[in-house]
């Protein structure tokens, strides 16, 4: 048995539910793996309340899709991985618990350098950082982006190594306290968008020209001011929807000579060896010191619900982990 985090409905944190749930062996091509550090993602406050589309629930559910542990059992034909290896995983929920099975195919090798704290702050977020600059839009030294929510998980990781790529970075953040942080990690210009036009304050920044694209995960409160951001040619990176859906009437609002996607990880990390080459980019970025891992927040796996609460009052910034 393992202490689990369980859904039973969609609702507020308080629907969140810790209880003992079977584990089992591993069957062929499984592992086991016990758990050390679990990554709290926004996206599963989405899939708690129950609007994250695309993505069918059965209940109960085990909570959570990120997280590095120790592996204690192996299956039948499993290769290439064995008990008492590191590894972490991303996209299979069910980590909010103490140990788990998995498919081996989907556990990635911590590094003996790269801690099980780092390894779960960074694997989900880093890579989405890692095919936004360099496969969505390759950020190159002269270009200007603009970053919403630059304190969060993946902004704090992507503004820092667009800098070193030579971009001039604007941020945006939703209070005074987070402009600090975001200057600390990359950002050249930080808006406060609570109180600051953030339009007109990049266009004032950018001298009327604009920026050449502009990351937004927060979706239906700026998709249409982000548009207003954009350079001739520039390109609106929509990869979350913090706020909820952009209005479908919108996207007829784009200029002709703008450009928008709508990327997702699993577009650009789906398969094994496009995760392994993100992540050596991560760990090489990290151990170089272009990275630093801003670990802000710690909850213990019963405390699951008021990580789901700090996240959605806006009171985290940077990575978050939960411990098991």
């Amino acid at each position: 048995m393992t202490k689990a985090v369980v859904l039973y409905s969609a609702g507020g944190p308080e629907v969140l539910v810790m209880e003992d749930r079977p584990v089992g062996e591993p069957g062929a091509g499984q592992i086991k793996m016990r758990h050390t550090a679990i990554g709290l993602n926004y996206a599963e406050t989405q899939i708690r309340r129950g609007v994250r589309k695309g993505l069918p629930l059965t209940y109960p559910y085990v909570m959570g899709g990120e997280a590095a542990g120790v592996v204690t059992a192996v299956g039948e034909g499993v290769t290439g991985v064995k008990k008492g290896d590191r590894v972490s995983y991303f996209g299979n929920m069910g980590s909010y618990a103490e140990e788990r099975l998995i498919a081996a195919e989907h556990a990635l090798p911590i590094p003996d350098d790269i801690s099980d704290d780092i390894a779960a702050a960074t694997l989900l977020k880093g890579l989405t950082a890692h095919y936004l600059i360099f496969r969505t839009f390759p950020v190159k030294k002269g270009h200007t982006i603009l970053y919403h929510a630059a304190a969060g998980g993946v902004g704090l990781i992507l503004c820092q190594w667009a800098k070193h790529l030579g971009a001039t970075v604007i941020g945006t953040v939703s209070s005074d306290a987070k402009i600090a942080l975001a200057k600390a990690h990359g950002c050249d210009h930080v808006i406060n968008y609570a109180k600051e036009d953030f339009v007109a304050k990049v266009k004032e920044l950018t001298g009327g020209r604009g920026v050449d694209c502009c990351y937004d995960s927060v979706a239906k409160d700026t998709f249409e001011k982000s548009l207003q951001t954009l350079a001739p040619f520039g390109l609106v990176s929509l990869f979350g929807s913090a706020s909820g859906d952009v209005d479908p009437m919108s996207y007829s609002k784009i200029p002709l000579d703008r450009y928008y996607i709508h990327p997702t990880l699993p577009q650009y990390m789906g398969k094994r060896e496009e995760r392994l080459a993100g992540l050596k980019d991560l760990y090489d970025a990290i151990r170089k010191g272009v990275i630093k891992v801003e670990i802000n927040q710690r909850y213990a796996l019963k405390d699951a619900a008021q990580a789901h609460a700090d996240m959605e009052g806006r009171k985290t910034t940077g990575s978050t982990i939960i411990t098991p």
